[in-house]
Formats: structure tokens, C-alpha cells, sequence
């Protein structure tokens, strides 16, 4: 199983989406936090899973939640490059590289 890295900008995307989420309703952030956590480790696990949405760029959508995961597999690690609503404008991940 490969190792799954998160970077600073999909952390702070989900940090931000936990402390929302803790805001709304006592406990949901940390449903959230559990669901994504999940999440990974999925990820982890079998990461093909996943489609591709551009190069070596796959998506996992979330369940319950209104979020996708967009990572990226390398030879030894899988790279979290963000955790994003998808109510979001996608042109902020597009100036990230990410095409969709």
C-alpha cells in the first residue's frame, strides 16, 4: 500500500471544511473528518480504482458529502492535491494544474 501525502492546500481545503461543518451542526465535522479519512485510506488502498480526469490526475467522489478528492498516484506515494466542495468554481483548480 502506498503511502498517501497531503499537501498543505487540500489540508487547509479540509480543515476549513471541518471547522464549516462543526459550525452548522455539533459533530458533523468530525463525521466529515471520519468520512474523508476513509477516504483515503480507500485511496490507499486500491487507487485504481479511481478515474483518471487528466493525466495521472484521478478523482474519488465522497459520499454524503458534496466533495471530491483529487490526487495524484507517483511510484512509491499517492499525493492529495485538494479535498474540494463541488459547488466550487472548478477554474480554482484548473489554476492549480488540475484539469478536469
Amino acid at each position: 500500500m502506498r503511502r498517501v501525502i497531503v499537501t498543505n492546500r487540500a489540508d487547509a481545503e479540509f480543515m476549513r471544511a471541518i471547522r464549516y461543518y462543526n459550525k452548522k451542526f455539533k459533530g458533523l465535522g468530525d463525521r466529515f473528518r471520519s468520512t474523508i479519512l476513509s477516504a483515503f485510506d480507500q485511496i490507499a488502498e486500491r487507487p485504481e480504482r479511481y478515474p483518471r480526469i487528466s493525466g495521472e490526475i484521478r478523482r474519488a467522489v465522497i459520499p454524503i458529502f458534496p466533495f471530491v478528492i483529487h490526487f495524484q498516484l507517483e511510484a512509491d506515494q499517492i499525493v492529495i492535491l485538494s479535498v474540494f466542495h463541488t459547488s466550487r468554481n472548478p477554474a480554482v483548480l484548473r489554476r492549480r494544474g488540475i484539469k478536469l
